[in-house]
């Protein structure tokens, strides 16, 4: 058997970073079972889905790297209605679907008794019986079509996550497959979807659980063979309540780019949402496709915590080629206004400094000095900036003119010398040359900064102080 899976989300808005950690668990269990995960776009819903949600989607999930093995044949349910009314056709012929012509206010009025009575909402009129005479079909009232659930025992599956499950079929509604303008219902198109594309395990939400017993039935009755089911708790934002923008918390898979995360440490840091692998908290996409297994997802839920997404994505920076940062980093410095030169070599400054940020918004604005100089904050001229500070740069900048060979350790070999002839500590010099050359106190060491930017500069920073 080759294992499938799939991604399934609904274009009527962003892509939620709960579904991302719903798509990397069902990538990771088919990349583990050398099987294929697959793309659907649940898009029935057409008043709210839109095409600009559809492009959302797609470029998130090129964002984090969630390669789908169907990418040159996404499914769309929109694409499909012909396929849901054919089989929709079948189960009235056979007998599992029967025709409602129940008016809005009788179905209200179920609800209500369904409501004070706690039984299933629909009393089944319209459901045909052995013996039973149906009520007189209303002039002009186009029915919608409902799934015959079976009245008797429990619909029951071992959940890969929450265990057993079993849900009493008299619980159960006869849901509607087809609404009155022959529009298929979304749980009627996931069954058909996922018994057409070959689907073995479907890895979804536990907001779903509800939906399963229901699927399960129509399922076995179109004689499709049942997937298995893992339904993954819920993210909750930091504060244990369910993530919201309304809340103020960053939701949206896109908006995680702009706040300079890496896509490889998104996935790592949702791969630890409500899994584990002993202690281990960072790893690759490989390593973890090599330890993932269902049972170690816990079914309870789980917490947003954006200082270890930031620490996670500072380690994925240390790692990350110089050559592969400065693509990521050089637009968000013209943004910043800044320009990169030839000289220093944004690889080289990135090397020097990439080991100072958790982000890549942060990693920008380590790299702006070596480029242009920054204007010193008041706290650090009142701190570190004396009267005597001016002439003692232009004096230091003297002896930097005349080293015969630019490098770190050639400056380094200056300072010594320099502070004991001064009669100052070394603090004394290195804080007023940064903030002479670099505009900020806050630097890597002050040597090789001023290698990187070049002397040239350097001397012109000094002198022009």
């Amino acid at each position: 058997m080759t294992v499938k899976t799939r991604f399934a989300p609904s274009p009527t808005g962003y892509l939620h970073i709960g579904g991302v950690r719903t798509a990397l668990f069902s990538w990771a269990f088919a990349k583990k079972h050398k099987g294929e995960f697959l793309l659907r776009i649940e898009d029935t819903d057409l008043e709210r889905s839109t095409a600009e949600s559809v492009n959302i989607i797609l470029d998130g999930m090129n964002w984090v790297g969630l390669d789908y093995d169907n990418a040159d044949n996404v499914i769309y349910q929109t694409r499909r209605f012909d396929r849901y009314k054919e089989v929709i056709a079948e189960l009235l012929a056979q007998g599992h679907a029967y025709h409602c012509y129940c008016s809005k206010e009788e179905l209200e009025a179920m609800r209500e008794k369904a409501e004070k009575e706690g039984t299933a909402t629909y009393d089944r009129r319209w459901r045909p019986e052995p013996g039973k005479t149906l009520p007189e079909i209303p002039a002009g009232r186009e029915p919608v079509v409902r799934f015959k659930t079976p009245l008797e025992g429990v619909t029951k599956w071992h959940d890969l996550v929450k265990g057993e499950i079993s849900i009493p079929n008299e619980a159960l509604d006869d849901l509607i497959i087809a609404r009155a303008d022959g529009t298929p219902t979304y749980n009627f198109c996931v069954v058909v979807d996922d018994c057409d594309m070959g689907i073995t395990h479907v890895i979804r939400g536990d907001d779903h659980v509800n939906n399963t017993p229901k699927q399960i039935n129509i399922l076995k009755a179109i004689g499709a063979k049942l997937p298995e089911y893992a339904h993954l708790p819920m993210i909750l934002n930091e504060h244990g309540k369910k993530i919201s923008k309304r809340s103020g918390d960053t939701v949206a898979i896109t908006d995680f780019g702009q706040m300079g995360i890496l896509p490889e440490a998104m996935l790592n840091y949702l791969a630890r949402l409500g899994w584990a692998h002993g202690d281990d908290e960072f790893f690759t996409m490989k390593q973890f496709v090599e330890w993932f297994d269902l049972k170690d997802v816990s079914p309870s839920p789980s917490r947003m915590d954006l200082k270890k997404l930031y620490w996670i994505n500072g380690e994925h920076i240390k790692i990350t080629p110089n050559d592969t940062l400065a693509a990521l980093v050089k637009p968000r410095l013209a943004v910043r206004g800044v320009e990169v030169l030839d000289k220093p070599a944004l690889e080289d400054v990135l090397a020097l400094v990439k080991d100072r940020a958790q982000d890549l918004n942060t990693l920008a604005d380590e790299c702006v000095y070596f480029y242009q100089k920054a204007v010193p904050a008041e706290a650090d001229v009142q701190k570190h900036w004396s009267e005597e500070a001016p002439a003692r740069m232009r004096r230091f900048a003297d002896l930097l003119e005349a080293l015969p060979d630019w490098n770190a350790e050639a400056i380094h070999d200056l300072f010594k010398p320099f502070c004991e002839a001064e009669g100052i500590k070394m603090g004394q010099l290195g804080m007023p040359l940064r903030l002479a050359v670099c505009g900020t106190a806050k630097t890597p060491s002050v040597d090789a900064v001023l290698a990187l930017i070049g002397k040239e500069e350097v001397l012109k920073r000094i002198r022009s102080t």
